[in-house]
């Protein structure tokens, strides 16, 4: 009975031992998924973040027009311009203008207009732009000097390089086609080139309107233009400011490719 007894004992023993021999093989498991769960948490808030960053608003382009105007041909451009990217959904303008350096007498004898309602623009406010348009008269075919003296004052930006990189577009208004549609802004990328500024020309992606001979129009692949007459009395036509809608529209894609 002894032996018996202790076949018994042995018989009961041996699954203990098979036991306490099993259970550490199961504890890697165990340890493993523990630190599966433990892992989650970080997954999750990583989706969580990856939601936040995907619900997140686009920036939205910051555009610049800057512009000075006589007669206000060139303000009925930039109103225009203004009005055509304010169609885009990711693009916001803002319409600035140049200060005036003639004397009000000068102006009086010219003839000139009142000044719009707009404010002035500041020369080291311009870095705050992700693209800028400037808009001009031609005074003997180069930039009238009221643009110049607005670009005279960049000095700091250009020592700092500010503006490097930045897209510029440009439209113009002259007396008649030969005064200077297309010198006038050609003269005037010499200011964006010092400023490493990339120029976006208007090319001739207005299509038909700029090839028709039937009337007289301003306008060039170097950017829209309009024909204020020898007396300032000619205004913008629908063919001009159409040019000038579809440089707005091409500007703002080339823009927001450059800010990308």
């Amino acid at each position: 009975m002894g032996n018996v007894c202790g076949g018994q004992t042995n018989a009961v023993d041996a699954p203990s031992a098979l036991k306490a021999t099993t259970e550490p093989a199961t504890e890697p498991a165990v340890a493993k998924t523990a630190d599966a769960t433990a892992v989650k948490p970080a997954e999750e808030k990583k989706e969580a973040g990856t939601d936040a960053v995907a619900s997140k608003p686009a920036k939205k382009l910051k555009i610049f027009i800057i512009f000075y105007s006589t007669y206000g041909h060139v303000y009925k451009l930039a109103e225009t311009y203004k009005t055509a990217l304010e169609a885009l959904d990711d693009v916001e303008v803002y319409l600035y203008q140049v200060a005036e350096t003639l004397p009000a007498e000068v102006l009086e004898k010219m003839h000139a207009g009142p000044k719009p309602d707009v404010p002035l623009a500041d020369p080291l406010k311009l870095p705050e732009a992700d693209a800028v348009v400037f808009g001009f008269p031609t005074r003997f075919g180069m930039m009238c000097s009221q643009m110049k003296n607005f670009f005279d004052a960049t000095g700091m930006l250009w020592q700092n390089g500010a503006l490097h990189g930045k897209p510029a577009s440009l439209f113009t208004s002259t007396a008649s086609q030969g005064g200077g549609q297309e010198t006038t802004l050609m003269t005037a990328v010499t200011q964006l080139a010092h400023h490493g500024m990339i120029y976006v020309p208007a090319g001739y992606a207005a299509g038909q309107g700029m090839f028709g001979v039937q009337e007289a129009k301003g306008g060039s692949p170097w950017g829209a233009g309009t024909l204020a007459g020898p007396d300032g009395s000619r205004q913008p036509s629908e063919i001009e400011l159409e040019a000038i809608r579809v440089q707005a529209r091409t500007f703002a894609q080339a823009a927001k490719k450059l800010a990308a």
